[in-house]
């Protein structure tokens, strides 16, 4: 591992930490909604609008970057895909589905990744990265399938994780398509502006819905939820990612999806609701070992001087 890459693994190890807490959290925030009869979609609007918020704040404190019209053309279309539409999609999902059902369809990105990297930016597809890739799966399937709860199949689970899975190809669209553009710019600058775009595309939509809810009426520990989503699991992660992007393949970046269930088995294990036993402790070597599998796969860079 070169030692310009530890600050992307760093990054991307704990901003998927915090997005695997994000999960139990945002679900409980999301089950309040629906017995307070509030669109789901509510959630995911509030993550773009108070992220959008933040980063412009962050901004005045730091020197002006300026950025392209060109590159705010593709700062338009990085933001519809890594959270406009990823997150919409994702939240909503939730909302139809079980966290089981949305933690197996996360597994998902990476092998999406890898399709679209071999594609489109030609990184070689090899054994190696793709052992990798299954190995890692296959530590995540058994965490969250790994207690007998298989998926749902009714119409609500199967349309929420088509919505999760969406979520999933956006984001790795994402990864792949504007490698180019955010290694040109620092995280505040292109979130800043990537945020903006997703707010002015998505406020006409969700307007009427944050219009309707009883803000009085929420209590205390449903407003702390939504401001870990808002600002930690969003605004912070969120920069973080970036530092992955810069440093790390965007196969890599994706394998860290895996951490999330890790995370949220932790937390399970932490509340008393779930029990660590061998197969846990396997699954979360697994996940571990195919992240390594991966970063230790040739980049096609060093196939060329080979």
């Amino acid at each position: 591992m070169k030692n310009n890459a530890f600050p992307g693994h760093l990054a991307m190890l704990v901003s998927n930490m915090l997005w695997g807490l994000m999960a139990p959290i945002s679900k409980d925030t999301l089950n309040f909604f629906a017995n307070n009869d509030i669109n789901p979609i509510v959630l995911p609007s509030l993550r773009i609008l108070g992220a959008t918020m933040a980063f412009w704040i962050l901004s005045m404190f730091l020197p002006k970057e300026p950025v392209s019209n060109s590159d705010k053309k593709k700062l338009f279309g990085a933001g519809m895909f890594s959270i406009a539409f990823n997150q919409c999609l994702f939240i909503t999902g939730i909302s139809f589905t079980s966290p089981i059902d949305a933690s197996v369809v996360t597994t998902m990105l990476p092998i999406v990744t890898m399709i679209l990297s071999a594609i489109v930016l030609k990184e070689p597809l090899t054994h190696l990265k793709a052992v990798g890739v299954l190995v890692g799966m296959s530590g995540a399937l058994l965490l969250v399938l790994g207690d007998g709860q298989g998926l749902h199949l009714d119409r609500d689970h199967i349309l929420g994780d088509l919505m999760c899975f969406t979520a999933q190809v956006s984001f790795a669209c994402y990864l792949v398509f504007f490698k180019d553009v955010i290694s040109k710019y620092s995280g505040a600058t292109l979130m800043k502006w990537m945020f903006t775009f997703s707010a002015i595309t998505a406020t006409p939509f969700v307007a009427p819905f944050l219009a309707k809810v009883p803000w009085s009426e929420i209590p205390l520990k449903i407003y702390s939820e939504i401001a870990y989503t808002v600002f930690v699991a969003t605004f912070f992660t969120f920069l973080l990612i970036t530092v992955g992007q810069k440093r790390l393949r965007p196969t890599v970046v994706s394998m860290y999806n895996y951490v999330q269930p890790v995370v949220s088995t932790t937390i399970s294990l932490v509340w008393g609701v779930a029990t660590f036993g061998f197969a846990k402790g396997i699954a979360i070597a697994l996940v571990f070992a195919g992240v390594y599998i991966v970063t230790q796969s040739k980049k096609r860079s060093d196939l060329i001087k080979e």
